[in-house]
């Protein structure tokens, strides 16, 4: 869109999101409804990541899974990941602010488009280590690393484990416990 039209769009901030009701993102001063709620499949494949994400990391001291919380990047953006890893200890309880290491996105209908293509860049800017894209419709896990500031994709998962290597621990995920 040219510089030119985007002066006319709203633009928010972190004070205005704080305001709302109901579930919403921020993305460069847009925002983004999260409605409607997940569907009873998206939830069940997001209980299940968090479930084998924690027995990973269960002797990792340094990296913790956590559910959807706030991730304030800055004023004028602020998501909310399905299902993260975070490496640190949050400075705040409200929301996390440094980048964290791994996030999981689960496709639906209302938000397939934003996360494969705006928070796909997003993350990627911010320096996302791992950002794996789940579509619970093709029982299909996308996983991209970073690398040199560019995501490469490692395979498409279904049945299969996976490595991650974070700086603080490596372990795997088996990708055919979540579907």
């Amino acid at each position: 869109m040219p510089a030119s039209r985007r002066k006319y769009l709203p633009n928010y901030t972190y004070e205005d999101y704080l305001l709302w009701e109901g579930r919403w993102e921020l993305i460069y001063g847009m925002p983004y409804a999260m409605t409607p709620s997940p569907l009873i499949k998206h939830q069940a494949i997001s209980s299940k990541i968090a479930r084998y994400l924690d027995e990973a990391l269960e002797n990792c001291e340094s990296c913790q899974s956590l559910l959807p919380i706030d991730w304030k990047i800055d004023e004028q953006t602020i998501v909310q990941p399905d299902n993260l890893v975070i490496c640190h200890k949050p400075l705040v309880e409200a929301y996390i602010k440094k980048t964290p290491k791994m996030i999981f996105e689960i496709l639906s209908k209302s938000t397939a488009m934003v996360d494969k293509n705006l928070k796909y860049e997003l993350y990627e800017q911010e320096g996302v280590n791992y950002y794996i894209i789940v579509d619970p419709q093709e029982s299909i896990a996308k996983v991209y690393r970073l690398s040199e500031g560019r995501y490469v994709k490692l395979c498409d998962a279904h049945a299969e484990q996976v490595e991650f290597t974070l700086p603080e621990c490596v372990f795997l995920f088996d990708f055919s416990k979540i579907w």
